[in-house]
């Protein structure tokens, strides 16, 4: 049997197919130990918070060990299978690294040099998903081991006055509450402290005052879970990203929502009518295409309402390009893919661009970077029968406009009450960004158009 040296295996290490993710869940496997792969070969499928991505390898050989089961979820970084590039036939016994212990293979030292990765790579192995955070806590525990050492206190005072990270709104809640920040564990990213640390430290004392026998209480809610009458979903991937995304929507752009009702009845016949031209035959024509049209042609006539917040900076920047998105429900949960520069497409064009989007997101084959920059958002809640909704804004985005059921209803038509198509259309903003008037000003201009489709021509 021939020998393998270490020198001759390679290790593919999960790479970052996004920017700034952390970990991605390997959905499936399309090779085996023991068959040999070529570079370029797609050898699984994983699922990052963003979509799922297929994962091509960048050299040739044969698969010597595929280092984590489907369904597990690994850190950006950590070698998920092992290649042996010398040419000869993959090995029966387990991988032989005598250096290294198996059970755990997200601890395992770094292969010499860097592994290149044809989709982007990933951060260095690590033990721990996330940074280490800073407290006031390790400032206190290293003062004992300086006093010990060298006996005057004088190096003491500087970490003391190390000043909690926190948001006004979080500070003014904890002198509300009287709660010291400098006690306070925190729970955010980069050892912020958030609205529930602070409240979290409320909570004890209030409970020690009023019933100290209360505080193993919520152990035996866990131990009573019935497993017959109820189904727990791990929350991860899309579920898990989109989430977060939404909590901080909600809680850092202040939104407003206004609504109208239109007769769109002429826009559902020039849908029709599209349909028969030659120009947009093998195309998806339906009336989101041209609610699209009409919200592009919205933003041209007033530029400022695509924007977006920059905090730290504390600057507006105005985007002179649309990168509408539209939101898909998937079985993954739900995402928001954009059409880059749609505000150059013709409706032709941005009719394929749609139904591209539309089947690639219902395959999930939708890309890490068609979920990116986007700038503003439609969400047809029409097609479940829905009136129409509060929706909430894409984080980084100004304005997000929902679209509801087209329903034939009793309207008033050139003095006559006639059955008309009528929708109900709610437009949701950054009120940081868009005042009541400019809102407003979208909002009309969209259903004005979708009234008068013929505006599309004057308007465009």
């Amino acid at each position: 049997m021939t020998t393998m040296t270490e020198a001759s295996v390679r290790e593919f290490k999960m790479p970052d197919v996004g920017e700034g993710l952390t970990e991605a869940e390997i959905l499936k496997w399309y090779v085996q130990v023991g068959d040999t792969v070529t570079d370029g070969q797609v050898v699984c499928e994983v699922e990052t918070a963003k979509a799922a991505v297929e994962l091509p390898i960048p050299y040739d050989g044969v698969v010597r060990e595929l280092r984590f089961a489907e369904g597990t979820t690994v850190d950006v970084g950590t070698a998920i299978i092992a290649v042996d590039v010398s040419g000869g036939a993959a090995p029966e016994p387990a991988p032989a690294a005598p250096a290294e212990p198996a059970p755990a293979p997200a601890e395992e030292a770094e292969p010499q040099g860097r592994t290149p990765v044809l989709v982007g790579y990933g951060v260095a192995a690590s033990s721990t998903k996330r940074r280490p955070r800073k407290g006031p806590e390790v400032a206190v525990a290293s003062a004992p081991a300086e006093l010990n050492g060298h006996g005057p206190a004088a190096p003491a005072p500087a970490p003391v006055k190390e000043r909690p990270l926190a948001k006004p709104p979080v500070r003014k809640l904890a002198k509300d509450l009287g709660v010291d920040l400098a006690r306070v564990v925190p729970s955010g990213p980069d050892g912020i402290i958030t609205r529930e640390d602070v409240h979290a430290a409320v909570a004890p004392a209030e409970t020690v005052v009023e019933a100290p026998a209360a505080v193993p209480a919520p152990a035996p809610a866990v131990a009573g879970y019935d497993s017959a009458r109820e189904t727990r979903i791990p929350v991860k991937g899309v579920r898990k990203a989109t989430a977060q995304a939404m909590i901080g929507s909600a809680f850092t752009a202040p939104h407003v929502t206004e609504f109208v009702t239109v007769d769109v009845t002429r826009t559902m016949k020039l849908v029709e009518e599209l349909k028969q031209d030659k120009e947009f035959q093998g195309l998806r024509v339906n009336p989101l295409l041209l609610i699209a049209k009409a919200l592009l042609v919205a933003i041209k006539r007033n530029p400022e309402v695509n924007a977006s917040w920059d905090e730290a900076a504390q600057e507006i920047v105005l985007k002179h390009y649309v990168n509408l998105g539209i939101a898909a429900a998937t079985p993954r949960g739900l995402i928001v893919p954009n059409i880059k520069d749609a505000q150059d497409k013709t409706l032709p064009q941005l009719s394929a661009a749609l139904g591209e989007l539309v089947s690639t997101a219902r395959e999930g084959k939708t890309s890490p970077a068609a979920m990116q920059g986007g700038t503003v958002t439609i969400t047809n809640v029409g097609v479940f029968g829905v009136d129409t909704g509060t929706p909430i804004l894409n984080p980084g985005e100004s304005a997000i406009l929902a679209v509801g059921a087209i329903k034939l209803q009793p309207w008033v038509h050139k003095g006559k009450v006639k059955p008309r198509q009528v929708t109900t259309l709610a437009l949701s903003f950054d009120h940081r960004l868009v005042d009541g008037e400019l809102g407003s000003k979208v909002l009309a201009d969209v259903a004005a158009i979708l009234e008068q489709p013929k505006r599309l021509i004057s308007w465009a």
